[in-house]
């Protein structure tokens, strides 16, 4: 619904409304905007190239919206659009925070934030990440289908890197369905054996999962009791993140 007499508030409800609705009915009993309105509001729209008739009385996006889609995605920095609640998330935790971006089988770090600790995890931006053995990983790979999962696995091997890190495919998408559950990975000593991580699944614009957050530190500087405190502002942030990505609305895990 739009606000009362706000003309821009309306053409904008109605142009968002024709990538879900295509009869000026159907768009005016979604928007609560009177027929006569949004028929000539979609008048305008089809003037301007933002949407189009479809031939059988309706409406469809038209060729403008890919056109200022493809300019602003040439633009589209994550970490840039990530960096307000990863310094929130930075601030609140005072471990070093990380966004990784998916990368086919791997994933990239594309910003990092070092910790208040005396001591420095040994990432970087621009460094890939294995997707099986990291809480980021992990998270990413909650979000896919068993199938395409175990694809990966057969194509990446799931190599062991510490005594805790899973190596077989039945494994790991047992630990997965758990991280859907709960919303959240942990990378326990799995990546690289003193350093412990919770990472949660950033979404972009067509609820897809593009990467993820997480936050790092030596094992011994994180107790189970902080692990599930921090683990709700991982989540919290990556929500946060997703919806600067443009994701569908996201709502609290319980």
């Amino acid at each position: 619904m739009v606000r009362e007499g706000s003309s821009i508030d309306k053409a904008l409800s109605v142009l968002e409304a024709i990538a879900e609705h295509h009869r000026v009915t159907d768009i005016a009993a979604a928007t609560g905007i009177s027929k006569s309105t949004v028929h000539r509001i979609l008048q305008s729209l089809v003037e301007w190239g933002f949407a189009r008739a479809d031939g059988t009385g309706g409406y469809e996006p038209g060729p403008r919206i890919l056109t200022l889609a493809g300019r602003v995605m040439a633009r589209f920095d994550p970490a840039r659009q990530a960096a307000g609640a990863l310094r929130a998330l930075h601030e609140r935790t005072g471990y070093t925070t990380h966004m990784a971006v998916r990368n086919g089988d791997e994933a990239v770090y594309v910003e990092k934030l070092e910790g208040r600790r005396p001591y420095q995890m040994p990432s970087r931006i621009g460094m890939s990440l294995r997707l099986h053995s990291t809480a980021i990983g992990k998270a990413i790979l909650a979000q896919l289908d068993d199938e395409e999962v175990r694809a990966i696995a057969a194509r990446t091997g799931l190599p062991g890197l510490t005594a805790g890190t899973l190596t077989d495919a039945e494994s790991l998408l047992a630990g997965l369905r758990e991280v859907r559950e709960r919303g959240y990975a942990v990378d326990d000593g799995e990546n690289v054996s003193d350093i412990i991580c919770v990472g949660a699944p950033v979404l972009d614009h067509t609820g897809q999962v593009l990467g993820g957050i997480s936050i790092s530190a030596l094992v011994m500087d994180m107790t189970r009791a902080e692990l599930e405190q921090h683990a709700q502002e991982v989540m919290s942030a990556a929500r946060e993140v997703s919806m600067a990505m443009g994701a569908p609305l996201i709502q609290p895990t319980p």
